[in-house]
């Protein structure tokens, strides 16, 4: 097992915000108070809004400079970006808002910094207030048009498929759950709540429905807990979590599928980057069409991660 919790995370106040004063910040674009409120006092040397197209902004929105592609697939769109930023120096300082990102695009950015030799970059992700609907609130449309592996997480595949393992980071939508349940059907199942949650109802809404995708689920082999806003926390859980499965027998094929919070995708990002290059695995994720562009009130606690790679 490793331990991820040696790194830094903090919680900010909005007024903290200009003191950081990073040379690029990166933030997927939205009109929610929790990702435009960030943005505007933030100080950076470069600012740079993303637009995704599964969103669905009125271009008469959009702000002027922002960037936008006609590519969807996570890889195609952020190469797109880097490459227009042009010869940028990766040494300097560099902070991601993933708040209003999709969980793609982030986790592929976590592995495109990594391949570019950067040691060490900063991430911000600020926590909703209130999910508009309580335990109804969908982030997505209900067609799922595809599951699969996230790029930059694409492991070898095993023939050998007797005792596969799919771990589910559970989120609010048992439609996405059951989605990738039924693509693994074979694979023995770990559940990933998230505990302690983001507010204090969140916890429960979550497990409505997560439960709701029990038949798809079937038997779960375990039930664990990893805080909702911690990405370092849930890494080591996972950590601990395989391990542990090993030691009855060997995996076969691991896949993962983090459906949960940007923070605890970040986790299973971290986890996958420093411990899964050389086994089968991969990271997979159910497409869907369209996105909710937000499902959420108020601004609730504003976290920076500081990641590192050695």
């Amino acid at each position: 097992m490793f331990d991820y919790t040696y790194q830094y995370k903090v919680a900010l106040q909005i007024g903290d915000l200009p003191n950081e004063n990073w040379d690029l910040f990166i933030s997927g674009f939205s009109t929610a108070e929790r990702v435009a409120g960030v943005f505007d006092r933030v100080v950076a040397a470069r600012k740079d809004w993303l637009v995704h197209n599964e969103y669905g902004f009125a271009q008469e929105i959009i702000p002027s400079g922002a960037f936008q592609s006609k590519n969807t697939r996570e890889d195609e769109y952020m190469l797109e970006y880097f490459e227009r930023l042009g010869s940028f120096d990766f040494s300097s300082r560099i902070c991601i808002d993933v708040t209003g990102f999709m969980r793609p695009h982030m986790m592929y950015v976590v592995n495109y910094l990594k391949l570019k030799g950067v040691k060490k970059f900063d991430i911000i992700y600020t926590e909703p207030g209130h999910y508009s609907s309580l335990d109804q609130t969908l982030f997505s449309s209900e067609q799922v048009h595809e599951v699969r592996q996230i790029a930059g997480y694409e492991g070898f595949s095993n023939n050998d498929t007797k005792n596969d393992f799919l771990v589910v980071g559970a989120g609010y939508e048992n439609r996405l759950i059951s989605e990738v349940a039924e693509e693994k059907e074979k694979a023995t199942r770990a559940l990933i709540l998230g505990l302690p949650s983001l507010q204090a109802d969140m916890y429960q809404q979550n497990a409505l429905r997560a439960h709701a995708a029990a038949d798809s689920l079937g038997d779960i082999k375990r039930r664990i807990f990893a805080p909702a806003n911690d990405p370092f926390a849930t890494a080591t859980i996972l950590s601990q979590l395989i391990e542990n499965e090993e030691r009855a027998e060997p995996i076969t094929n691991l896949f993962l599928s983090p459906l949960s919070t940007k923070a605890q995708a970040l986790g299973f990002s971290l986890f996958f980057l420093r411990e899964c290059a050389s086994r089968s695995a991969t990271i997979i994720y159910p497409f869907s069409s369209s996105y909710s562009a937000d499902s959420s009130s108020r601004i609730g606690r504003i976290w920076k991660y500081c990641v590192e790679f050695h």
